[in-house]
């Protein structure tokens, strides 16, 4: 092959290699908190059920075992990973330190998690743990993910995009917010497998707003809309959502806000990304509690479940203050 006058013999460049960003461990405090972690556990856990107000007691029967006591027995229970009738030597310790006043049965661990007001006493104490790092945490990620009823080997992916033969009403699905600094779960929603995620970003939202201040909310297609995008406005905070394939600027609404957000989507895409990928935060939040607490719950009846999931969110948060 021979080459004309005109024609030029192309130069290669080198390819410049890309690089990942890499972060140090400050191995010191780590391990320092990883070494501790159960005492400090055990003390904030303490802290948090102290304030807990005692339920009226009926006229008649015998007197009801402290509901800060039980509090701090369920979740330590949750927290420890053991079966019921195992996890009594570990309370027996707690009621030497002074954390409960009594040790109750193995029995009386699962009968509380059936009552209805454990459900929004371990919400608000979900939220309570989060409050120490609202002077560092300003951005949030909102999602939802699965888990299990029973013992089944299939992971909720895999129920949820592959397999259509498993129904997704076998698992309970935890809708959260949390921060993309510490991944420090804010506020919590649990319902069924089927339900919509949209539908619970407003209440997530709403949760936090009165507590800690919000710059940026990240979360995936399936939040697209107005009413969200505004919402978080209103909270003082920007939105980014990314926008759908049959999305368009001039959206049925005519919302500004809709608008101006698709043309910085769809212009700026490079910059829209580097905040929405914050969103990433929240898988690992997830990650995080399924690797260290389980994706399967152990209860029995779908309320004892729900707490029982809740339990395994408020034992992250406290590992992540310590």
């Amino acid at each position: 092959m021979y080459l004309s006058e005109n024609q030029v013999i192309p130069q290669s460049f080198p390819v410049q290699p890309s690089f990942r960003p890499t972060y140090s461990q400050d191995w010191k405090n780590y391990n320092l908190a990883q070494t501790n972690e159960k005492t400090r556990f055990l003390e904030l856990l303490f802290e948090l059920c102290f304030q807990i107000y005692e339920m009226p007691r009926a006229h008649t029967g015998r007197n009801r075992i402290p509901l800060a006591d039980m509090v701090f027995a369920v979740v330590y229970k949750i927290y420890s990973g053991v079966s019921g009738r195992r996890f009594m030597s570990d309370l027996t310790e707690a009621h030497k330190k002074g954390y409960i006043s009594t040790i109750p049965h193995f029995n009386s661990l699962f009968n509380y998690l059936e009552i209805d007001e454990i459900h929004y006493i371990l919400k608000d104490l979900i939220l309570e743990s989060a409050k120490p790092l609202k002077a560092i945490e300003f951005n949030f990620a909102v999602d939802s993910s699965g888990f299990a009823k029973g013992q089944t080997k299939i992971g909720w992916q895999t129920a949820k995009y592959k397999d259509k033969n498993i129904s997704i009403q076998d698992w309970l699905k935890c809708h959260l917010i949390c921060g993309v600094q510490t991944n420090i779960v804010t506020s919590v929603e649990i319902t069924h497998g089927t339900a919509s995620d949209t539908n619970y970003f407003k209440p997530l939202v709403d949760a936090i707003a009165e507590h800690f201040t919000i710059n940026q909310v990240s979360a995936d297609k399936a939040y697209l809309s107005v009413k969200n995008l505004r919402l978080v406005e209103s909270k003082g905070g920007m939105p980014f959502i990314p926008f759908k394939e049959n999305s368009r600027p001039n959206h049925r609404t005519k919302d500004s806000l809709w608008r101006n957000l698709y043309y910085f989507y769809q212009l700026h895409n490079d910059k829209f990304k580097k905040f929405y990928h914050q969103r990433s935060n929240v898988e690992t939040t997830f990650s995080m509690i399924k690797r260290k607490f389980g994706e399967k719950l152990k209860s029995k009846t779908e309320k004892s479940q729900m707490n029982e999931l809740l339990c395994k969110v408020l034992c992250h948060n406290l590992c992540c203050v310590v």
